[in-house]
C-alpha cells in the first residue's frame, strides 16, 4: 500500500469471499485497497507532507539562497526525456557561459525513486555543481510519484547544493517541490530561474556604461570650467601681483601698528607725567628734593 491505513478511515477493499465450513463464517481476502472518495496517492501525498511538515523538511529557514551567476549547474533527470533538451536550449540562450552536467537517472517507475535520490547524493559529496535542478516534465500523478517519496525528499533536504525542483506543470506539486529551495513551475522556468539573462546583462551594462560616460563628461566639463576661471584669474596671469598685493598688505599692517604703538607711547607719557606732577607738587613743607623730570 502506498498510503498508510488509519482507524475510522473509510476504503473501498477489492478481493474474494470465502467461507469457513466448520463455522459458517464469511472472510474477506482483500487483494488492494483504495480509500473512499479520493485515491490512495492522494492520501499517501496528505500522510507524508505532514509527516515532513512535522519534522521541519519544509521550513523556509533551512532553504539555501541560489548562485546568481552559477558556473556549473547539475541537471538530475532523464538523459532521454523532453524535459532535459527544454533545460539546455533556455541555459544556452541565456547562459552560455555556465557548464552544464547531466547527472542521468530515471524518473518514472519503481526503481526512480531511489536512482534520484542516489543521484542527488552523489552531485552534493562530489560537489559536481553550483546549483541542481531535477525534475521531469508533465504526467499523471502515478507517473510523477517518485518525486513524492520520502527518500528523495530526504536527499533534496539534506544536499549541499541548492535544489530547484521542476516537476510537471504548473498545477502539479509534489513532496519535492516542498522540500526544494525553490519550486519551478516547469523545468523551462527551472533553467530560466536558474541563470540570469545574458541579454539583459549586457542590456544593463550598456545602460550603466553610458551612464558612467555622462557622469565622467559631467565632470570634466566641471573641470574645464574651474581651470578656465582660475586661468583667467589675475594671481595665475602674473604671479607677480599676488606677492605686490601681499607686500601693500604688509605696508599697510606696518603703519597700523606703528601708529598704534605711537599713540600707546604718548598716552603712558602723559599719564607718567600727571603722576609725576602729582607726586611733586604734594609734598611734606619742602623737605621733599625736587627731581627734575625729562620728556623722552
Amino acid at each position: 500500500l502506498r498510503f498508510r491505513p488509519e482507524n475510522g478511515m473509510k476504503v473501498v477493499a477489492f478481493g474474494r469471499v470465502a467461507v469457513f465450513p466448520r463455522d459458517g463464517q464469511y472472510q474477506l481476502y482483500v487483494s488492494s485497497l483504495t480509500p473512499d472518495g479520493v485515491g490512495d496517492l492522494h492520501v499517501a501525498f496528505e500522510q507524508l507532507k505532514a509527516k515532513l511538515a512535522a519534522e521541519g523538511l519544509f521550513d523556509e529557514g533551512h532553504k539555501k539562497p541560489l548562485p546568481r551567476f552559477p558556473a556549473r549547474i547539475a541537471l538530475v533527470t532523464s538523459p532521454a526525456g523532453a524535459a532535459v533538451r527544454d533545460m539546455l536550449r533556455v541555459l544556452n540562450a541565456r547562459w552560455p557561459m555556465a557548464e552544464v552536467y547531466v547527472v542521468p537517472c530515471r524518473v518514472q517507475g519503481a526503481e526512480a525513486p531511489a536512482e534520484i535520490a542516489a543521484a542527488i547524493r552523489y552531485a552534493s559529496a562530489h560537489r559536481v555543481a553550483d546549483l541542481l535542478i531535477t525534475g521531469r516534465g508533465g504526467g499523471s500523478m502515478e507517473d510523477l510519484w517518485c518525486f513524492n517519496d520520502e527518500g528523495v525528499a530526504r536527499a533534496i533536504y539534506a544536499s549541499r547544493i541548492p535544489v530547484i525542483a521542476a516537476v510537471g506543470h504548473e498545477p502539479d506539486v509534489t513532496i519535492a517541490d516542498y522540500v526544494a529551495d525553490l519550486r519551478a513551475a516547469t523545468p523551462s522556468n527551472a533553467a530560466e530561474l536558474a541563470v540570469p539573462d545574458q541579454r539583459e546583462l549586457y542590456a544593463n551594462l550598456a545602460y550603466f556604461a553610458g551612464k558612467l560616460s555622462d557622469l565622467m563628461e559631467g565632470r570634466l566639463d566641471r573641470a574645464r570650467r574651474d581651470l578656465d576661471r582660475l586661468g583667467r584669474s589675475r594671481a595665475l596671469q602674473d604671479p607677480m601681483n599676488y606677492l605686490a598685493d601681499r607686500r601693500m598688505l604688509l605696508d599697510y599692517q606696518s603703519r597700523r601698528l606703528s601708529h598704534a604703538l605711537a599713540g600707546r607711547l604718548a598716552g603712558e607719557r602723559e599719564d607718567f607725567a600727571r603722576l609725576a606732577s602729582v607726586f611733586l607738587g604734594g609734598g611734606v613743607d619742602g623737605d621733599v628734593e625736587r627731581v627734575e623730570i625729562e620728556k623722552y
